[in-house]
């Protein structure tokens, strides 16, 4: 098994890194993926989108003065803007030279989720992305203070419709059950005193912001303290207590390395947290170098994005545009920006049910043919034309030494019915020096990943 190339795969999202990470080690690699600047730019297809509340307000007035038709055409041109910011976080994904900063804002996309299909509004969807960024080696707490007042947030949990009087207990209700403490550290009590603190916190221009007319500035018991709090003070008392670290650490064990990791590394490493004050950096390096120490491959089933850009890299083919990516993730039940509920993506075996497997199985043949996973590439002409754009780098040798190098890069474990399959497709006497070699081992690299077990990372 090659570590560098496992932990390539679980740093990032293919082999890429394989390299710097043998060359450098695990410790300076991470470290050197702490050091990658926030970007805070924003990207050309948001520049006719809406950004302020009261760019949004007048949006709505000019769509009510016209016909249904073109409110249709602005809908779809909304529409279309979403669909090119998912297809700009999958260039940011692949071309990332250090690409943890992504995994890692990924991993927080699944835990503070807020979809464009709920908020509407693409910069703020937009903006709620890059506070995932831009602490995603920041601190928990301030994260976690700043997603609670973010326009996107706001609206997704409805606390624009929280109003002293007419308390919506959706906001508070997450705050504690998904995104800090999780379920049986609570009471039903502190959600709708934590609503109450939170009433009137509605959608502003930068981020939301409290609107005096709608507060609720009534003394109330949070988790054991008693006064008048806000956003800010709520998160605090959340983060004093005792509960506080485990639900983070064990989403990262799950994102990274484990379906199901062990209750004793959740409190060992939650403990750690504490200690370091909630930082993310520290954790991370604590967790990453310690289990790479452990024998812990296939622990986790690959999730859509993983898969896909595995194999890209594998066969470095540069023709594959992201929306064709960005298509193939929704069908594998993974839409950016767009979980199915507040809880985000199952995970684990969600990631392989059969029907997500057989795409899996489509997904390689269309690839191994240089095509993408879209009907309009499924013709044979397309395929044909394609097709020289693909580049499997494999060293010569005899059938088993070809086999077990590939096996070996791509993190498989051969058991002895695979090992008789792949020297069928790869003859003893297989000559690489023959015109068609390359050919013959991209049909061995084809049924290499697709079997089952290369699901697993």
């Amino acid at each position: 098994m090659n570590k560098s190339a496992l932990w390539s795969l679980r740093l990032g999202f293919s082999n890429k890194e394989n390299e710097k990470i043998n060359q450098k080690g695990l410790q300076s690699f991470l470290k050197d993926s702490f050091k990658v600047p926030f970007n805070a730019s924003i990207p050309n297809f948001l520049s006719n989108s809406p950004k302020t509340a009261e760019e949004l307000k007048e949006r709505r007035l000019q769509l009510k003065a016209i016909s249904k038709e073109e409110q249709k055409k602005a809908r779809k041109a909304e529409n279309q803007i979403s669909e090119a910011m998912k297809q700009w976080w999958v260039d940011k994904m692949i071309t990332a030279e250090y690409p943890l900063q992504e995994k890692m804002t990924l991993m927080l996309h699944n835990h503070f989720v807020a979809t464009y299909q709920k908020v509407k509004v693409n910069h703020w969807v937009f903006e709620h992305n890059q506070i995932l960024r831009k602490n995603a080696f920041g601190n928990y707490k301030t994260l976690t203070k700043e997603i609670v007042k973010s326009n996107a947030m706001v609206r997704y949990l409805d606390n624009t419709q929280n109003k002293k009087g007419k308390i919506n207990e959706n906001l508070s209700r997450e705050l504690l059950e998904l995104f800090t403490l999780g379920i049986g550290n609570y009471t039903e009590e502190d959600i709708k005193n934590g609503a109450k603190g939170l009433a009137g916190l509605t959608t502003a221009d930068d981020q939301a912001t409290y609107k005096k007319a709608f507060t609720d500035d009534a003394v109330i018991t949070y988790l054991g303290k008693k006064g008048v709090f806000k956003a800010d003070e709520l998160v605090d008392i959340i983060f004093e207590q005792k509960n506080i670290p485990y639900r983070m650490t064990r989403k990262i064990l799950q994102w990274f390395i484990y379906d199901n990791p062990k209750e004793e590394l959740i409190t060992y490493y939650g403990d750690y947290f504490r200690k370091v004050n909630f930082e993310f950096e520290p954790l991370l390096m604590k967790i990453f170098t310690e289990e790479y120490e452990k024998n812990t491959a296939g622990s986790k089933i690959k999730n859509a994005v993983e898969y896909n850009l595995q194999l890209l890299n594998e066969l470095h083919l540069e023709n594959i545009k992201s929306n064709a990516i960005v298509n193939f993730l929704k069908q594998q039940s993974m839409d950016l920006f767009n979980q199915p509920n507040v809880k985000g993506w199952e995970g684990g075996k969600s990631w392989l049910t059969t029907q997500i497997f057989l795409q899996r199985v489509t997904l390689a043949d269309a690839y191994c043919q240089g095509r993408a996973f879209n009907r309009q590439a499924m013709n044979e002409k397309t395929a044909m034309n394609k097709a020289k754009t693909i580049h499997l780098e494999w060293e010569k040798g005899d059938n088993k030494a070809i086999i077990a190098a590939l096996t070996n890069r791509l993190l498989f474990t051969v058991s002895p019915e695979s090992q008789k399959d792949f020297e069928t497709l790869l003859r003893h006497d297989f000559d690489p020096n023959i015109p068609n070699a390359n050919q013959a081992v991209l049909r061995l690299f084809n049924a290499i990943i697709k079997e089952p077990e290369f699901q697993l990372i």
